[in-house]
This record gives structure tokens, sequence and C-alpha cells, in this order.
């Protein structure tokens, strides 16, 4: 049996990682087990570092501060098991502090530059969200984490620096985590692995830090939570989605998922909950800091809602734009054209000025399409579209696709004479060598647009029967077409 055809190399080392934690659970606490646990936390930042050759991203630098700060924690790890267990120190802070504080800039500034190279550019909501989720577990881990720590701690101000290092990293961390979500979480299953890896250190680091402030946890079994940890940064490096994780993702990311309401509320209510499990638990209140926690929070949370209207609106008139325009030309398209010409009816029967509609139809359009092709038939009506708008610029008159090859020109001020002037001006720029027919009607002053966009029409067939590439005009509904030019 060929394994290689079994196993995918991020499948192969999740095995390997489930043998060797199990393992380090069955071995009881001391050099082996420590050994042990330090093999797979050194695993994980080799795993990282194949990964990322193996798979080649086009963004690679995350994944190489990635694999810099797990080799950090695993140098930790192996550290600790020499100082500790081997050579019997007691000392804090000690050697491996050095490299666990290390380890958190350098995996936070991985996640950092993941969510900068998936959302290039600015990206205030997902700082805002950041910074919700950092302000409410941070007044969490500051009352059951920092201040029993100090506490414990003798007058030392490094060993003070080094137990603040710690939440404060898992807090940095936790915030980063959430930026890259914001910007990158596709549903990859290297984005669920990474989060899965991240939320595990999280965890374990902040279930350590408790064991450490409340001498009364048990801790043997947080190692188990740190293996897992491990083997899911291993396991998002090695599998082959991680070459997509830094990639431009689409704007549907800012979609404000119901799932991203229920973080960012219970993020927003960790401090006053935070003071209502003091009160219950009868611990002396952090009074002042619920009171600047719960303030930034309120603030952000503006700016959340700031941010999301600001969104709304944008996203509003852009619907406003879809539905009033063509989505080829930009012009306005023929629902917005039939409102805008009685708008324009009704300012010609108010002021007494003269409104004037012309039909343009591209000539032997359907020939263009069928020897040229469709794509270059879109083109043409790009292309004309954008030099009659520039030809038409300042001149007060309005242009719409009217449909397929027909565009309408609304001009009010001007007499029929001048509208074919212009007319003669659009056909001089139509793109590809190209021409048009025209039809002229001008407004009785009792007709409906209907009527007055019908008689337009039949003077663009007249148009069409005498040869093309010329203009003839409707002088009265109750006239026939003028034999015009």
């Amino acid at each position: 049996m060929d394994f290689r055809h079994r196993f995918l190399p991020w499948q192969a080392y999740t095995a390997f990682g489930a043998v060797f934690g199990v393992l380090g659970l069955l071995v009881p606490a001391g050099l082996l087990h420590d050994a042990l646990f330090s093999v797979v936390s050194l695993s994980a930042a080799a795993a990282t570092a194949v990964g990322a050759r193996l798979h080649r991203p086009q963004r690679a630098s995350a994944w190489w501060l990635l694999a810099a700060g797990l080799l950090c924690w695993a140098l930790g790890d192996v550290s600790y098991a020499v100082c500790y267990d081997w050579l019997g120190w007691d000392a804090y802070p000690s050697v491996p502090d050095v490299f666990y504080v290390a380890a958190y800039p350098l995996i936070a500034a991985a996640m950092l530059r993941m969510a900068r190279q998936a959302r290039p550019g600015s990206d205030r909501e997902g700082v805002i969200d950041a910074a919700i989720l950092a302000v409410g577990f941070g007044m969490l881990s500051w009352t059951f984490l920092v201040r029993p720590a100090l506490h414990t701690l003798p007058q030392d101000l490094p060993a003070g620096l080094v137990a603040l290092a710690y939440p404060v990293g898992d807090v940095v961390v936790l915030a980063m985590l959430v930026r890259v979500f914001s910007a990158a979480g596709h549903g990859s299953r290297a984005f669920t692995l990474l989060a899965g890896a991240a939320t595990a250190m999280l965890t374990a680091d902040a279930l350590w830090q408790a064991a450490e402030a409340y001498s009364t946890l048990d801790a043997t079994w947080i190692d188990s939570v740190f293996v897992l940890s491990y083997v899911l940064w291993g396991a998002a490096a090695l599998h082959p989605s991680m070459r997509r994780l830094s990639d431009p993702s689409p704007a549907t990311r800012d979609e404000f998922s119901r799932l991203r309401l229920v973080v960012l509320t219970a993020a927003s209510l960790l401090s006053p909950g935070t003071l209502g499990v003091e009160l219950a638990l009868g611990q002396p209140t952090q009074g002042w800091a619920v009171v600047i926690s719960s303030s930034v929070l309120f603030v952000l949370v503006v700016a959340r809602m700031s941010a999301l209207l600001g969104r709304l609106r944008e996203q509003t008139a852009l619907l406003g734009d879809l539905a009033r325009t063509d989505p080829l030309t930009g012009l306005l398209n023929r629902r917005s054209a039939d409102a805008e010409l009685e708008r324009v009816r009704a300012r010609a029967r108010r002021d007494g000025v003269p409104l004037v509609v012309a039909l343009l139809d591209l000539d032997h359009f359907k020939a263009f399409n069928d020897t040229r092709g469709h794509p270059a038939g879109d083109r043409l009506l790009v292309g004309a579209s954008a030099a009659w708008r520039e030809t038409l610029r300042g001149s007060g008159v309005q242009l719409a696709r009217w449909g397929g090859e027909e565009f309408l020109a609304v001009s009010c001020g001007r007499a029929p004479e001048q509208v074919e002037q212009l007319l003669d001006r659009l056909r001089a720029v139509v793109p590809e060598g190209q021409t048009f027919s025209a039809g002229v009607a001008r407004w009785d002053g009792q007709e409906d647009v209907a009527a007055l966009v019908a008689r337009a029409d039949a003077a663009l067939y007249a148009a069409k029967h005498a040869g093309r590439a010329c203009t003839r005009t409707a002088h009265d509904p109750r006239e026939r077409v003028s034999p015009g030019r």
C-alpha cells in the first residue's frame, strides 16, 4: 500500500500530533513528558516552514513570521524543561519567559500581515471589531488573571512586567485573529485550522495563567490543550488551501453577519458582566476599570454603528445607481429615461421652452455583431456611449440607452435644428467608423411622452429608409415626417 497516496501532508502531521499528544497524556510529568511535549511544539514550527516551502503561497511572509513565533514558543518549552525539570531552577522570570514573551509579537504580526494582505487598504470595520474584543477580554483578563498574578508576586518589577506580558499578549493575538476573520475568513480549511490553533493556544495560556494565580487549580491536563494548538498550527500551514488564505478577499466579507453580531454583543457585555461576577462572588469590585472599559466599549460600538451606517448608505447609493443606469454603458436605462422625460416635459410646460427628443440607432449593428462577435459589439456600445457623453458634456442634453443599440437624447430649451447640429457632432465621434440613424421630434405642448417618443421613432425609421447615416425630423404630430436632412 502506498501511503503517500492515502495521506496528505497535513493529515499525516495531524495523525503524528495525535499520537504524541496521547503519549504525553499517558507519560507522567517529568523529563520524558517534557521531551515529548517539546517535540510536538518544535514540529509545529517545522511544519509551518515546510508548508510555506511546499505550497509556495504568493504572499509567504506571514507564514514565515508565524513559523518564527512558533519556534520561539517551542524554544520556550525546551528551555522550560531544561531549566526547571533538569537543572531545578525556581527563578522567575527566567530564560523560558524570554522566548514565550517574544513569541507573542511574532504571531500577532503574522496574523496582522495575513489580514492586510487579504484586505489591502483601509479596514475600519475590522479594526473596530478587533478593538471591541480586545477591550472586553482585556477587562476579563485584568480582573481574573492579571491582578491576582500581580498580587502573588513579590515587589519585583521584571517579574511584574512578565506577568503582565502574558495576558496582554493573549489579548493582542485575539485581536489579530479577529482581524484575520474579518479580512480573510473565507471558509477555507486552512483558516478553520488556523482559527482553531489560535483559540486553543489562547485558551491554554489563559488556563495556565489562572492555575498560576489560583493555586487550587489542577494544571496537569492543560498541556493537552497546548498540544492541540501546536498540531493545528502545523496542519493549517500544511493544508493546500493556505495558498489562498492571504489572497485579497471579496467585498462580501464586509457583511455584518449574525455570528459577528453575537460575538461583538458578547464582547461588549464582558465589562459589565465582569462587575456582576465580582458582586456575585463577593470580591472587591474594580470600579474604575469597569468605568473606563465600559466607556471605551461604548465609543467603539458607536463608531461601529457609524461605520455600518456609512456602508449601508454606500450600498443604498450603489443599488440606486444600478436601478437607474444601464450596466453596460453607465447611461440612464429605459425606466429612468421615462421618468426623466416626464420631469423635463413638466419643466418645458412650466417655463414655456421647447422640448425635443431624438432616437439614435447604430446602423447595421446586427451585422457588426455577427461578423466581429458580441464582445466587439459591447465595446462599440461602450465606446459610442463614452464618446457621446463627453461630446454632450455641459450641453444639458440627457442621454439614455433606450434598448439594444438604440439611444434616447432629451433636450430642453433647444430647437430641433440645434439638436440636429448636436447629432452631427455625435455622428463624427462614433468609434470603429460606424454610423447611426436618428429621428427627432419636438413636443407639441399637449401630447404625452409615449406619443412624443413614437413620433421620434417614426422619424428614425424614415431615416433608415432614406439610406441610414442621416437624421429625419417630425415637425408636427398631424403632419407626415418631413424630408429633413
